[in-house]
């Protein structure tokens, strides 16, 4: 509809422009019904640039061959022209373009165009149109890489929140993991040993049900600290203080005494001179010997184990050993390897590599089983 109506006024507009010089025009009829269609196929310049373009220019060329006298601005030719440079390849530019320039010089050597200047305003005309269509074409291809760009920086975006939610998810599971099997082993094993004892030591395993409830309420206190930092640095909603800074490997006490209740002696021994960890290397650690010891009460019979912080410059190493079952215990062959839905050696694994370290899994130098890793201090 615009193309058509910029037709109907540019046609209107060349009438107009003729009727006060119709009486000095040769074959005025002529004339009119030539600057008409010059201007009508201009509804089409959009969908056939080059074919609008040649369809405008023939009655130009007419116009001027039959020596008519006036004749008004070759503004059909220019925004045909306009349209083609804006929409068609480059081969066909060029190839337009020497046409045109093969078409004006010829028209100025027909009789009525003997002022010099006639060839530069033509050709100035022209020269504005195909700039302007080179930049309307240059800003369309802007806009469109820009949409593009656009668009690909908005799946990025969501690819990026889609790896960090997972992420995020990952390391969610690996905190509950490490809370919730931790305590809940410890609790498992005791009320074996409570169901062992009774009824003929009901003391021992009135001790066991006592070590229980300790270890759940343990249990629930890890888990409202991890509750609360989902909850975000707004704190709980409930307006009690906010939560408890995360676990420190200095702070390794409470989870020793939890496995030495469960009768696994453990000895701890620190070599180097303790230096302050980064806070997810000091995690890491943290849960590395948390992780550890719970398997050894779940695996591996051993009545105790070795647990060795070393401090190095730069770097701090983290192991956790225990000789293996006791006579007549469940043994080691096989019992720690990651099976089909065991989160524990794995989110092990997942905390060393986020901290850039390195991890060994396996049997130990003397026999039993080791878990040793090494942690960069930041």
């Amino acid at each position: 509809m615009q193309d058509l109506a910029l037709a109907l006024a540019l046609a209107a507009y060349n009438v107009g422009s003729l009727i006060p010089e119709a009486g000095r025009l040769r074959l005025p009829y002529a004339a009119f019904a030539l600057v008409v269609l010059q201007a009508l196929p201009l509804t089409w310049r959009r969908r056939w640039p080059v074919g609008v373009f040649l369809a405008v220019g023939l009655p130009r060329t007419v116009y001027d061959q039959l020596g008519i006298g006036f004749a008004p601005l070759p503004l059909a030719s220019a925004i045909a022209y306009y349209t083609l440079m804006d929409r068609c390849s480059t081969r066909v530019r060029w190839t337009i373009s020497a046409l045109l320039l093969a078409g004006i010089i010829r028209s100025q050597l027909l009789p009525g165009h003997t002022e010099p200047y006639d060839f530069f305003v033509v050709a100035l005309q022209f020269v504005t149109a195909g700039i302007a269509g080179i930049l309307s074409r240059t800003r369309r291809a802007y806009l469109r890489e820009a949409e593009a760009r656009a668009e690909q920086a908005e799946l990025e975006r969501d690819r990026q929140v889609a790896v960090s939610a997972a992420e995020e998810r990952t390391r969610i599971a690996r905190e509950l993991h490490d809370v919730v099997a931790h305590h809940v082993s410890l609790m498992a094993v005791q009320s074996q040993a409570a169901a062992a004892l009774l009824p003929g030591r009901p003391t021992e395993a009135a001790r066991s049900v006592e070590v229980i409830g300790q270890t759940a309420r343990d249990a629930l206190t890890e888990l409202r600290r991890l509750l609360g930092v989902l909850r975000g640095p707004a704190g709980p909603a409930d307006g009690r203080p906010g939560t408890a800074p995360a676990p420190s490997v200095s702070e390794l006490a409470d989870v020793l005494a939890q496995v030495r209740r469960a009768g696994v002696a453990v000895q701890l021994r620190i070599e180097g001179s303790p230096g302050k960890l980064a806070p997810g290397v000091d995690l890491t650690a943290y849960r590395i010997v948390q992780e550890a010891l719970t398997n050894t009460v779940r695996h591996s019979g051993a009545d105790r184990a070795a647990v060795t912080i070393r401090y190095e410059p730069g770097y701090v190493t983290v192991s956790v050993t225990d000789p293996g079952s006791v006579p007549n215990g469940p043994g080691l062959s096989g019992e720690r390897a990651p099976g089909p839905g065991g989160f524990g050696l794995a989110g092990i694994a997942e905390r060393v590599a986020s901290c850039g370290g390195s991890l060994t899994v396996g049997p130990g130098q003397a026999g039993g089983f080791a878990v040793t890793a090494r942690l960069p201090a930041s």
